[in-house]
Parts: C-alpha cells; sequence; structure tokens
C-alpha cells in the first residue's frame, strides 16, 4: 500500500494496566495502518484490546511502549497542548453514548466544536447546518437531545465529527445502543465519510454484520492481531440517493 495514502501507523503498541498487585497486558505489541478514503473495522471479543487501541491511536490513552505516526506526526511526542490541538484539527469522535449536551439544541451541537477551532459564527452555522443536512436532519437543527431518538443523536454525533471536515474519523461501538435499522445508516454514513470525504474511518465494533461495509476488517484477541484482510467488495452504500432513501425511512 502506497505510503502517499497512509493516514495513521503505529508499531509496536504496548499496553498494560495495574490490577491490584498483578498488570494485565491489554495490547502486546500491535502493529497498525489505516488509509484515507477506506473504512477499518477492528473487530474482536470484549477485553480484546480494541478501544484501547483505538485510544492510543486518537491520542487519549498513551502506549507504554511503541509509536503513532499520524499526519506526518509522530502523535505521542508531542507536548499535551500540541497533542489536544491535533484532535481538534484532524480528528473526529464517535462514541457509543452519544456524548452531546443536554441543553443544546441539534445545530449547536455541531457549531460549538467549530467555535473552538476559531471558525467564524456565521461560517460555523452555516458548516453546522450543513452536515446535518448531510445526515437527514435538516428538520430537527432546533431540537435537543431530549426530543431526538437514539438513531438522531448518533447522526448528530456523525454530523459533529463531518463539520470539522476530519482526516480521520474513529468510531467506538457507534451502532451498540441502537437497533438494527438506525445502525445500517450509522455504518453507511461513516462508509460516506470515507468515501466522499477521504476520512480514514477506524470502527471499533464487535458487530460481524458491519464488515459487509469494511474495506478492511482487523481482527483482535487477546491484545493481538489474529487477523488483517482487504475486502474483495465492500457494501456499495455511498451512492446519495441510495443513502437518503435511507434516511427517509429512519
Amino acid at each position: 500500500m502506497s505510503s502517499t495514502h497512509t493516514a495513521i501507523a503505529a508499531h509496536g503498541l504496548y499496553k498494560r494496566f495495574k490490577t491490584g498487585r498483578s498488570h494485565i497486558e491489554v495490547l502486546k505489541r500491535v502493529d497498525f495502518d489505516a488509509l484515507h478514503g477506506d473504512v477499518t473495522m477492528v473487530m474482536g471479543p470484549s477485553g480484546s484490546g480494541k478501544s484501547t487501541l483505538v485510544a492510543a491511536l486518537s491520542g487519549l490513552l498513551k502506549p507504554d511502549e511503541g509509536a503513532v505516526t499520524s499526519m506526518g506526526e509522530e502523535i505521542w511526542k508531542l507536548k499535551a497542548t500540541r497533542l489536544d490541538r491535533f484532535r481538534l484539527d484532524h480528528c473526529g469522535f464517535i462514541f457509543q453514548g452519544f456524548n452531546l449536551f443536554s441543553a443544546l439544541t441539534a445545530l449547536q451541537q455541531v457549531e460549538i466544536i467549530l467555535k473552538f477551532k476559531g471558525v467564524p459564527k456565521r461560517q460555523a452555522r452555516e458548516r453546522a447546518a450543513n452536515a446535518l443536512m448531510e445526515v437527514g436532519l435538516e428538520a430537527k437543527l432546533h431540537q435537543r437531545p431530549s426530543e431526538l431518538s437514539g438513531g438522531e443523536k448518533q447522526r448528530v454525533a456523525i454530523a459533529r465529527a463531518l463539520a470539522k471536515d476530519p482526516q480521520l474519523i474513529f468510531a467506538d461501538e457507534p451502532t451498540s445502543a441502537l437497533d438494527g435499522e438506525n445502525g445500517q445508516i450509522v455504518i453507511k454514513l461513516l462508509h460516506r465519510a470515507a468515501k466522499s470525504h477521504g476520512a480514514a474511518v477506524i470502527c471499533v465494533t464487535h458487530d460481524p454484520r458491519l464488515a459487509t461495509y469494511a474495506d478492511r476488517v482487523i481482527h483482535l484477541e487477546d491484545g493481538r492481531v489474529l487477523d488483517d484482510r482487504r475486502t474483495e467488495h465492500a457494501a456499495n452504500v455511498s451512492s446519495p440517493a441510495h443513502l437518503q432513501t435511507a434516511l427517509i425511512g429512519a
């Protein structure tokens, strides 16, 4: 694979946690890379280390050993303020718990992250509205989380990630709190983020159905990569018409 298209690469990631008098090895010198425009699924049972891997890749949890190079920078050599800025500028995050502010409308949820980036108020509002339209929520701009379904909340979270136009999107169990139909809509939106926006989408999941939408599937177990394969025919879900039909029915 061409290094010019590599968004992130990690070598020898090792992480252990202390529990009482002993230690548990969660990552056992894992190598990893992901490409722009790809959806990479990291799969495995609970406790396999997949969430720890994504936290180490995204600058949220420092590994005990190993290196992560992303967007031309070795992120764990950055000072804390530079690392915070790196995540703000280059990374979008989507979690299973949505992480929305209860007092803010859908539009404000997306605007606030753009304001942190220093985007002028008028431009931030326009970009936020466009991102929410892209995920099919143009009729929900002024509703708060209590007025939204679980699937709609996750789509707000995706719009918030997309509005920054990030090169990297990290999704940790983004469909686990959703029913099958809404889960499929969410993964289709992540697929579109890779294909239309050119992001490297790295998605942790234990749901084997989502592998249909991946360009690459990595199986992790007991802190090690057991299998790493590219899929021959990832599902064709990036068509705007196809996606719009699914959103209308949601």
